[in-house]
């Protein structure tokens, strides 16, 4: 466990000290270059990290120099090539007058201070069931393959040397009170420019849909780095626009208002300028944030949560997944039954043949239809007997 937190504290620390531009002491030499490639792969900070161990070759064997090179050549390529991709696509949809929401954009790129220290973000798209396939067949005509599917809500698709899309046809969260809330904010999308059928989120309502996605995944444990450092930026650049009451308020009807504001600060402990002064008091409490902090950096394997907003969306999505297995035990059940029901009638519909096929074997069925019971015992003595004397 002590070793898990140790990588986990070293990889925030080597992502803080490139995205900080100071420098920060990490004992190289003691990491496991594998498992920290590993898991900066997972938080999805890969690229981030190779900016950090320049000049430290030394200290890491060159496979794993060379694999984390490879992660900061492709956000190196895509930076290059997601834009254009990017157009073409919403431009088809847009063409076929296909409506649809924007949840997340590849423009956070432009918050960094090194585009390439941005990840290669999924383009996030919200259709309708009907258009859902329409798009997901164009875009496997232009060579994209489905690599992951989240059962009920959609799909993502990658193409190589190409952007991630990520379709979903029903809002990837799973509690009542998300999908309602969710679907309040999505309201206020507007349209994209230059575009008549594409929508996004003004950046209040975004920065709402991102803070509780941000809660919602740390309770499953899904929450990345890449997650809260992408939460920082976005917050640094828009909140002078932000009202931070009207924003605590929305979140509020998540029931996850605190939670989301703990992840916001450990985001700005982790990532941001130490001279700023957004958040002017320091908690009476920090022990909760090194709970927050190890859940999320061991991705739930120490789990010491305390936070109650936390404990009950956790206890109430636990519950919709019980759910959903219930359901698939009993359809499982109802298939299995189903199939030995059909064998049952198989044998049901050999041993007592039809009208049809007996008074073509019986000409005196066709005749004298009520007779078929007692043609059905002449014909299973028939084959008794067949079977008997060979």
């Amino acid at each position: 466990m002590n070793q898990l937190l140790f990588e986990g504290r070293s990889l925030v620390g080597i992502v803080s000290s490139v995205i900080r531009q100071d420098d920060l002491r990490v004992a190289y030499s003691r990491l496991d270059w594998e498992r920290m490639f590993r898991l900066s792969d997972f938080h999805k900070v890969s690229n981030i990290v190779y900016l950090g161990i320049l000049g430290k070759g030394d200290s890491l064997p060159d496979k794993w120099q060379e694999r984390f090179f490879e992660r900061y050549q492709e956000a190196l390529l895509f930076g290059e090539n997601c834009r254009e991709q990017i157009t073409e696509i919403l431009t088809w949809l847009d063409m076929r007058e296909i409506s649809c929401t924007l949840l997340t954009y590849e423009f956070i790129r432009d918050f960094y201070k090194i585009p390439e220290m941005a990840d290669n973000q999924a383009l996030q798209v919200l259709l309708d069931e009907e258009n859902y396939f329409y798009a997901k067949g164009y875009l496997i005509d232009l060579g994209y393959e489905v690599d992951s599917s989240y059962k009920g809500m959609g799909e993502r698709l990658h193409r190589v040397s190409g952007v991630s899309i990520m379709l979903y046809s029903h809002l990837p969260f799973r509690t009542a009170k998300y999908i309602k809330n969710m679907t309040r904010l999505l309201e206020t999308a507007i349209c994209k420019e230059p575009y008549n059928y594409i929508h996004m989120l003004p950046p209040e309502s975004e920065f709402i849909y991102r803070m509780a996605g941000a809660a919602y995944r740390y309770v499953t444990d899904e929450l990345t780095l890449r997650e809260v450092l992408d939460l920082l930026h976005y917050h640094m650049i828009w909140r002078d626009e932000l009202h931070r009451e009207a924003v605590r308020k929305h979140l509020a009807e998540f029931q996850i208002e605190d939670l989301a504001e703990k992840i916001l600060r450990i985001s700005y402990m982790w990532f941001g300028d130490k001279k700023d002064n957004y958040f002017q008091n320091q908690p009476e409490d920090m022990s909760v944030y090194d709970v927050l902090e190890d859940r999320l950096l061991t991705k739930g394997i120490i789990n010491h949560e305390t936070d109650e907003q936390a404990l009950r969306l956790q206890s109430i999505i636990q519950r919709e997944i019980d759910k959903e297995k219930q359901k698939e035990t009993w359809e499982l059940r109802r298939e299995k039954w189903e199939r030995q029901k059909e064998k049952v009638m198989k044998k049901v519909r050999w041993a007592f043949p039809d009208y049809h096929y007996m008074s073509s074997i019986y000409p005196t069925v066709e005749k004298a239809p009520v007779l078929l019971p007692v043609f059905w015992v002449i014909r299973g003595v028939r084959l008794m007997l067949r079977i008997f004397t060979k």
